[in-house]
């Protein structure tokens, strides 16, 4: 491989020829060859922003001269972009600070403005890594300040819809289900009946909550540490800038970002990501019921409950032929204790905040925003391939409802509970309906036909209260 030399603080250091990166990012790839996993791409994205903000406002203060800020405003929002991708090339086992990922982004965007600038790679003229790009700034405000705007984005443009999406899927599937009529089952055990539709719409609503809890967690987010460089106190910061740089930053992405309250809680403390991350965690636990009662409403389909049809999407054994298992529920069920493991990462990670710095950032980065990548396509797809596409065996339910022990519930208050559970062990016992062994004593049990009938009846016992007949959820 072909190299050139470049230098930092600590002396010379041969770089890829080609790499947009120099001595500081070479040494953290050298030291940290841990995972094989690079730092998060939103968030070296984020960086593009708040670097392309920062030089701005720079400029406008009076602080940098026009060449230098043009050409790092073009290089940032490249990198921004994702133009730079391959040049981000440290681990995220590294600095606790992220400050060799800051170093990383400021010498690509230095090297990109040299470029600009018809100057060769390395000459750190006319933009200088850390004179101005990373002009009144620090690794320990900007790569919090990254974080939250990446998992913001992250939150706002991708989780959002796909839990809209799946809400959506599973409301239709309450509307398309609502007059089909099937057993309730409570510790796995036959209970009265209720709507498959009622199922549907109650997992709608845990769907419409998940996307109340992303808002939730946005809301968090959206203050930001820009301005506290090392410690908190902004030293070597214009006052004017962070405010001013957030400003942009908030109207480039459409969020409400502002600026820290406190910057010792934020750059210390990352409490606001460990919300978020349990809201994560919560939304992934309403995911996993989903799932897994789909996985047992569509058990057997001849052997077990069977009273939904999962569309087929591969097949599911490489012995027994013919067989179709849940892999789209098995799927989502997978990353949902992934999520809820990222968690307790987060968790660890945002309490090593040690008097002014938190130094565990970008493996907490990276366990919140593999939660969010995995939440969002797995439920996309599990929306798509699994829900849209679910059938109900009508039939079957209805076979269910009136072989149930559990339906004698509906004549308690017209017999006794006495009365109706000895019904239920004679049911029990020779395996005849309950409707037909009170049809046979119908005078002993001093009821008409109609009123036994009416009593049976599994629609009334799914409508016990009017205000309840929607379900909620659409």
């Amino acid at each position: 491989m072909n190299t050139r030399t470049e230098s930092d603080s600590m002396g010379e250091m041969p770089v890829p020829e080609d790499a947009l990166y120099g001595a500081s990012t070479q040494r953290a790839v050298l030291n940290f060859p841990v995972s094989g996993r690079t730092v998060p791409l939103p968030i070296i994205h984020a960086y593009g922003l708040i670097k392309w903000a920062a030089a701005h406002v720079h400029h406008a203060l009076g602080l940098m001269p026009q060449d230098k800020t043009a050409f790092i405003e073009q290089a940032a929002l490249e990198v921004a972009a994702g133009r730079h991708d391959a040049h981000f090339v440290i681990d995220i086992y590294q600095t606790g600070s992220g400050t060799s990922t800051n170093m990383n982004v400021n010498e690509v965007i230095s090297n990109r403005a040299c470029q600009l600038a018809g100057k060769p790679i390395g000459a750190k003229d006319p933009v200088h890594p850390n004179d101005h790009v990373n002009m009144g700034q620090s690794s320990n405000d900007t790569f919090p300040t990254a974080i939250h705007i990446a998992v913001a984005r992250e939150l706002q443009h991708r989780l959002l819809p796909a839990l809209e999406n799946l809400r959506t899927a599973l409301a239709a599937k309450g509307v398309e289900f609502w007059d089909i009529l099937k057993i309730g089952r409570t510790h796995l055990m036959d209970a009265t009946p209720v709507r498959l539709g009622q199922e549907f719409k109650g997992y709608a609503r845990q769907a419409e909550l998940g996307v109340d809890r992303v808002h939730k967690a946005l809301n968090g987010l959206m203050e930001l540490p820009l301005g506290g460089t090392a410690v908190g106190t902004g030293l070597n910061s214009h006052p004017d800038m962070p405010a001013q740089a957030i400003a942009l930053l908030a109207e480039k992405t459409g969020l409400p970002f502002r600026r820290a309250q406190n910057h010792f809680e934020a750059q210390s403390a990352k409490d606001a990501l460990v919300e978020a991350s349990g809201q994560l965690k919560t939304i992934a636990t309403s995911l996993y019921k989903i799932a897994n009662d789909i996985r047992w409403l569509s058990s057997g389909p001849q052997c077990a409950i069977g009273e939904i049809i999962l569309p087929a999407t591969q097949p599911g054994s490489s012995i027994m032929p013919g067989k179709v298992n849940p892999v789209m529920c098995e799927s989502l069920m997978q990353v949902c204790a992934r999520v809820m493991g990222n968690d307790t990462t987060v968790t660890w990670c945002a309490a090593n905040g040690n008097l002014e710095l938190n130094v565990m950032m970008p493996a907490l980065a990276a366990a919140l925003l593999e939660s969010i990548e995995l939440l969002t396509n797995a439920t996309t797809l599990f929306a798509t391939r699994c829900v849209s596409g679910i059938i109900a065996n009508h039939e079957r339910c209805t076979n269910f409802i009136e072989h149930s022990l559990a339906m004698v519930t509906g004549l308690n208050s017209k017999i006794g509970y006495d009365k109706a559970a000895e019904i239920a062990k004679q049911s029990a016992k020779t395996g005849t309906p309950v409707r037909q062994l009170c049809l046979d004593r119908l005078q002993d049990l001093g009821i008409t036909e109609a009123e036994l009938n009416e009593a049976l009846d599994p629609a009334n016992m799914t409508t016990p209260n009017p205000a309840m007949v929607g379900g909620g959820g659409g």
